[in-house]
Protein backbone atom coordinates (compact mmCIF):
# COMPACT_ATOMS: atom_id res chain seq x y z
CA UNK A 1 0.00 0.00 0.00
CA UNK A 2 1.16 3.64 -0.58
CA UNK A 3 1.88 5.99 1.98
CA UNK A 4 -0.10 8.62 2.94
CA UNK A 5 0.60 11.96 4.58
CA UNK A 6 -1.32 14.64 5.54
CA UNK A 7 -2.22 17.66 3.42
CA UNK A 8 -4.29 19.75 5.46
CA UNK A 9 -7.05 17.87 6.41
CA UNK A 10 -6.96 15.68 3.74
CA UNK A 11 -4.42 12.30 3.55
CA UNK A 12 -3.30 12.50 0.17
CA UNK A 13 -0.30 9.98 -1.26
CA UNK A 14 3.15 10.96 -0.04
CA UNK A 15 4.41 11.35 -3.83
CA UNK A 16 1.69 14.00 -4.55
CA UNK A 17 2.25 16.11 -1.72
CA UNK A 18 5.32 17.91 -2.91
CA UNK A 19 3.51 18.95 -6.07
CA UNK A 20 0.25 19.98 -3.87
CA UNK A 21 2.10 22.23 -1.60
CA UNK A 22 4.10 23.57 -4.47
CA UNK A 23 0.82 24.72 -6.47
CA UNK A 24 -0.13 26.61 -3.21
CA UNK A 25 3.11 28.52 -2.49
CA UNK A 26 3.05 29.38 -6.44
CA UNK A 27 -0.23 30.75 -6.29
CA UNK A 28 0.21 32.64 -3.30
CA UNK A 29 3.86 33.83 -3.92
CA UNK A 30 3.53 37.20 -5.42
CA UNK A 31 1.33 38.12 -2.25
CA UNK A 32 2.54 36.01 0.26
CA UNK A 33 4.04 39.26 2.39
CA UNK A 34 1.04 41.29 1.67
CA UNK A 35 -1.29 38.28 3.01
CA UNK A 36 1.43 37.81 6.25
CA UNK A 37 0.78 41.08 7.13
CA UNK A 38 -2.59 40.84 6.61
CA UNK A 39 -3.23 37.90 8.48
CA UNK A 40 -0.82 38.90 11.25
CA UNK A 41 -1.65 42.24 12.19
CA UNK A 42 2.03 42.61 10.92
CA UNK A 43 2.76 40.44 14.31
CA UNK A 44 4.89 38.36 11.90
CA UNK A 45 8.02 40.82 11.61
CA UNK A 46 7.66 40.87 15.55
CA UNK A 47 7.92 37.19 15.21
CA UNK A 48 10.81 37.04 12.84
CA UNK A 49 12.46 39.71 14.54
CA UNK A 50 12.72 37.78 17.66
CA UNK A 51 13.44 34.72 16.07
CA UNK A 52 16.67 36.16 14.36
CA UNK A 53 17.90 37.55 18.09
CA UNK A 54 17.54 34.11 19.10
CA UNK A 55 20.07 32.42 16.23
CA UNK A 56 22.52 35.60 16.81
CA UNK A 57 24.32 35.43 13.38
CA UNK A 58 27.82 36.35 13.54
CA UNK A 59 29.70 38.11 10.85
CA UNK A 60 31.55 35.64 8.42
CA UNK A 61 29.07 32.37 9.54
CA UNK A 62 27.67 30.23 6.97
CA UNK A 63 23.83 30.00 7.38
CA UNK A 64 21.39 27.88 5.42
CA UNK A 65 18.37 29.42 5.66
CA UNK A 66 15.59 26.70 4.62
CA UNK A 67 12.22 27.37 3.05
CA UNK A 68 13.81 30.88 2.99
CA UNK A 69 11.80 31.73 -0.25
CA UNK A 70 10.76 35.71 0.24
CA UNK A 71 14.09 36.64 2.02
CA UNK A 72 12.57 37.71 5.05
CA UNK A 73 15.24 35.25 7.31
CA UNK A 74 17.69 35.75 5.37
CA UNK A 75 17.87 39.91 4.88
CA UNK A 76 17.81 40.37 8.87
CA UNK A 77 21.07 37.74 9.35
CA UNK A 78 22.63 39.15 5.93
CA UNK A 79 22.19 42.61 7.81
CA UNK A 80 24.52 40.99 10.88
CA UNK A 81 27.39 39.86 8.46
CA UNK A 82 26.49 36.45 7.95
CA UNK A 83 26.94 34.40 4.61
CA UNK A 84 23.07 33.46 3.72
CA UNK A 85 22.37 30.56 1.60
CA UNK A 86 18.31 30.67 1.08
CA UNK A 87 17.13 27.48 -0.22
CA UNK A 88 12.94 26.84 -1.23
CA UNK A 89 11.78 23.88 -3.38
CA UNK A 90 9.64 26.69 -5.02
CA UNK A 91 11.48 28.93 -7.53
CA UNK A 92 8.41 31.39 -7.85
CA UNK A 93 9.39 32.31 -4.26
CA UNK A 94 12.65 32.41 -4.88
CA UNK A 95 12.05 34.94 -7.75
CA UNK A 96 10.02 36.72 -5.32
CA UNK A 97 12.91 36.94 -2.60
CA UNK A 98 15.64 37.89 -5.85
CA UNK A 99 13.37 40.67 -7.03
CA UNK A 100 13.14 42.00 -3.45
CA UNK A 101 16.81 41.19 -3.00
CA UNK A 102 17.57 43.69 -5.85
CA UNK A 103 15.05 46.36 -4.98
CA UNK A 104 16.77 46.92 -1.48
CA UNK A 105 20.56 46.59 -2.92
CA UNK A 106 21.20 43.37 -0.92
CA UNK A 107 23.89 41.46 -3.00
CA UNK A 108 25.95 38.60 -1.62
CA UNK A 109 23.08 36.02 -0.78
CA UNK A 110 23.38 32.32 -2.71
CA UNK A 111 19.88 31.34 -3.97
CA UNK A 112 19.32 27.69 -4.20
CA UNK A 113 16.16 25.83 -4.86
CA UNK A 114 16.22 22.90 -2.93
CA UNK A 115 14.47 20.30 -1.41
CA UNK A 116 14.68 20.24 2.26
CA UNK A 117 14.15 16.43 2.40
CA UNK A 118 17.15 15.57 0.06
CA UNK A 119 19.65 18.55 0.05
CA UNK A 120 22.77 18.85 -2.26
CA UNK A 121 24.92 20.67 0.26
CA UNK A 122 28.04 18.44 1.57
CA UNK A 123 27.98 17.45 5.27
CA UNK A 124 28.75 19.57 7.99
CA UNK A 125 29.14 22.75 5.35
CA UNK A 126 26.43 25.26 7.97
CA UNK A 127 27.67 27.17 11.03
CA UNK A 128 23.47 27.32 11.51
CA UNK A 129 20.44 26.00 9.57
CA UNK A 130 16.91 28.13 10.19
CA UNK A 131 13.26 27.69 8.60
CA UNK A 132 10.63 30.00 9.43
CA UNK A 133 7.01 28.68 8.86
CA UNK A 134 8.37 26.13 6.34
CA UNK A 135 9.01 23.00 8.19
CA UNK A 136 4.62 22.40 8.48
CA UNK A 137 4.58 21.87 4.47
CA UNK A 138 7.62 19.15 3.81
CA UNK A 139 6.63 15.43 3.21
CA UNK A 140 8.46 13.81 5.43
CA UNK A 141 9.46 16.36 8.59
CA UNK A 142 11.69 13.05 10.17
CA UNK A 143 13.73 13.56 6.68
CA UNK A 144 14.17 17.29 6.63
CA UNK A 145 15.04 17.29 10.10
CA UNK A 146 17.68 14.63 9.52
CA UNK A 147 19.15 16.80 6.12
CA UNK A 148 19.12 19.02 8.95
CA UNK A 149 21.20 17.86 10.97
CA UNK A 150 23.70 16.73 8.15
CA UNK A 151 24.78 19.88 6.52
CA UNK A 152 25.32 21.07 10.33
CA UNK A 153 28.74 21.71 11.72
CA UNK A 154 29.78 20.00 15.03
CA UNK A 155 28.65 22.82 17.34
CA UNK A 156 26.04 24.51 14.96
CA UNK A 157 22.70 25.24 15.69
CA UNK A 158 19.01 24.85 14.12
CA UNK A 159 16.85 27.00 14.83
CA UNK A 160 13.01 26.55 13.41
CA UNK A 161 10.28 29.82 14.06
CA UNK A 162 6.33 27.63 13.15
CA UNK A 163 2.88 28.17 13.87
CA UNK A 164 1.95 25.29 16.84
CA UNK A 165 -1.25 25.29 19.21
CA UNK A 166 -1.86 27.98 21.39
CA UNK A 167 -2.51 26.79 25.24
CA UNK A 168 -4.22 30.07 26.50
CA UNK A 169 -7.72 29.67 27.33
CA UNK A 170 -10.13 31.75 25.67
CA UNK A 171 -7.23 32.97 22.70
CA UNK A 172 -7.18 29.11 21.06
CA UNK A 173 -10.98 29.28 20.62
CA UNK A 174 -10.76 32.92 19.09
CA UNK A 175 -7.96 31.78 17.12
CA UNK A 176 -9.28 29.13 14.90
CA UNK A 177 -12.56 30.70 14.78
CA UNK A 178 -10.11 33.02 12.76
CA UNK A 179 -7.89 30.71 11.43
CA UNK A 180 -10.21 28.10 9.69
CA UNK A 181 -13.22 30.91 8.95
CA UNK A 182 -11.52 34.40 8.22
CA UNK A 183 -7.92 33.06 6.88
CA UNK A 184 -9.57 31.67 3.76
CA UNK A 185 -11.67 35.14 3.07
CA UNK A 186 -8.78 37.30 3.22
CA UNK A 187 -6.58 34.99 0.82
CA UNK A 188 -9.73 34.96 -1.51
CA UNK A 189 -10.07 39.14 -1.35
CA UNK A 190 -6.23 39.95 -1.45
CA UNK A 191 -4.47 37.44 -3.27
CA UNK A 192 -7.66 35.82 -5.33
CA UNK A 193 -7.16 32.37 -3.30
CA UNK A 194 -9.13 30.97 -1.21
CA UNK A 195 -8.21 27.39 -1.04
CA UNK A 196 -4.58 27.86 -0.36
CA UNK A 197 -4.94 29.82 2.85
CA UNK A 198 -8.09 27.20 3.94
CA UNK A 199 -4.58 24.50 3.42
CA UNK A 200 -2.40 26.69 5.02
CA UNK A 201 -4.90 26.99 8.05
CA UNK A 202 -5.48 23.18 8.32
CA UNK A 203 -1.51 22.03 8.38
CA UNK A 204 -0.98 24.17 11.16
CA UNK A 205 -3.87 22.15 13.02
CA UNK A 206 -2.05 18.74 11.53
CA UNK A 207 1.46 20.18 12.45
CA UNK A 208 2.40 18.56 15.73
CA UNK A 209 2.48 20.32 19.16
CA UNK A 210 5.01 21.72 20.88
CA UNK A 211 6.65 18.90 22.91
CA UNK A 212 6.11 16.14 20.03
CA UNK A 213 7.86 18.10 17.43
CA UNK A 214 10.39 19.17 20.12
CA UNK A 215 10.99 15.29 20.52
CA UNK A 216 11.53 14.61 16.63
CA UNK A 217 14.26 17.48 16.52
CA UNK A 218 15.89 15.64 19.75
CA UNK A 219 15.58 12.08 17.40
CA UNK A 220 17.06 13.95 14.38
CA UNK A 221 20.38 13.70 16.69
CA UNK A 222 19.59 17.35 18.34
CA UNK A 223 21.13 17.81 21.73
CA UNK A 224 20.06 20.83 24.04
CA UNK A 225 16.21 21.38 22.57
CA UNK A 226 14.71 24.46 23.84
CA UNK A 227 11.41 25.67 22.67
CA UNK A 228 9.94 29.15 23.25
CA UNK A 229 6.10 30.06 22.76
CA UNK A 230 5.04 33.30 21.64
CA UNK A 231 1.38 34.08 21.96
CA UNK A 232 0.74 30.98 24.42
CA UNK A 233 2.28 28.68 21.42
CA UNK A 234 0.22 30.07 18.68
CA UNK A 235 3.43 30.50 17.03
CA UNK A 236 6.72 28.69 18.64
CA UNK A 237 10.64 29.13 17.99
CA UNK A 238 12.54 25.17 18.05
CA UNK A 239 16.10 25.17 18.79
CA UNK A 240 18.59 22.54 19.20
CA UNK A 241 22.56 21.59 18.51
CA UNK A 242 24.74 19.40 16.66
CA UNK A 243 27.03 18.10 19.09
Amino acid sequence: MSETVSFGYKDVDAAEKTALVGEVFSSVAAKYDIMNDAMSGGMHRLWKDRFVRRVKPQAGEAILDMAGGTGDIAFRMAELGASVTVSDINQDMLDVGIERAMERGIDGLVWSCQNAEELTFSSRTFDAYTIAFGIRNVTHIDRALAEAHRVLKYGARFYCLEFSTTEWPGFKEVYDLYSHRLMPKIGKVIAGDEQSYRYLAESIRRFPKMPEFEQMIRAAGFSQTKVEPILGGAVAIHSGWKT
